[in-house]
């Protein structure tokens, strides 16, 4: 059975997370390259700013669309009589 992956996240809350967390995963490297705890510190809440940033905008309506089946369902085609069958061919 193949899964389907039609999206892989492509949103505007994706999008906008790892953006955020990439600019602050930044800061924190220049902070290591100079020895800063300033900048490490300001990079790290760069990057929990992006991961809130990203959870606010997916719940406000900027997230994936969810059509996908939930894991663990089990959706089976009903047999010839017309009954749900779960689990056999």
């Amino acid at each position: 059975m193949e899964e389907q992956h039609e999206d892989h996240g492509h949103s505007t809350a994706a999008w906008t997370g790892v953006g955020v967390i990439l600019l602050g995963t930044a800061i924190a490297s220049v902070a290591v390259v100079i020895p800063s705890l300033v900048l490490g510190i300001i990079g790290a809440v760069v990057i929990v700013g992006g991961i809130v940033a990203g959870k606010v905008l997916s719940m406000a309506g900027y997230g994936a669309d969810k059509h996908h089946a939930q894991a663990g369902s089990v959706v089976d085609a009903p047999d010839e009589a017309g009954a749900g069958t779960l689990g056999k061919s």
